[in-house]
């Protein structure tokens, strides 16, 4: 089944990408969710017209997202958790926590386009994330998880 992805959907494509699924995958979540449409031909010459006209706003779009992303990259990022024995953290740093810390920084960015290597963080020390803030710009930013005095 040929689908046209009217949002970012996980591990399958983004906006506007023309996708093949299988049919029980594009009739009972995709297209409920109104995550997708039927990529029938009329479909299709709309999307073209439309990917057209939004060209030059898409410049734009990677334009300010590459200004965040140095933003970023000129941020020595520390995020301060409570520590127990051999800096074993109680709790866990996730992509959350460095959304909010990011947030705080000026730069705004939705956590599920943040991925830590090697999902949370459970020990105080260096680690590295990849920051997705568009579909053509992709960063990775190293940050530390200090210990709480």
């Amino acid at each position: 089944m040929e689908l046209i992805l009217k949002k970012d959907v996980e591990n399958l494509g983004f906006a506007d990408d023309i996708v093949t699924v299988k049919n029980g995958y594009g009739r009972n979540y995709l297209i409920p969710q109104g995550f997708a449409v039927l990529a029938t031909p009329s479909a299709k010459k709309v999307l073209q017209e439309t990917l057209k006209q939004r060209a030059f706003k898409e410049k734009k779009i990677i334009d300010e997202a590459k200004v965040q992303a140095e933003k970023l990259a000129a941020l020595e990022i520390r995020i301060t958790a409570k520590t127990g024995e051999a800096d074993k953290l109680f709790g866990s740093v996730t992509n959350a926590n460095l959304a909010e810390y990011m947030e705080k920084e000026g730069i705004s960015i939705d956590k599920k386009f943040i991925v830590i290597a090697g999902g949370v963080v459970k020990r105080a020390g260096q680690y590295e994330a990849t920051v997705r803030f568009h579909r053509d710009v992709i960063s990775t930013i190293n940050f530390e998880v200090v210990p709480e005095n």
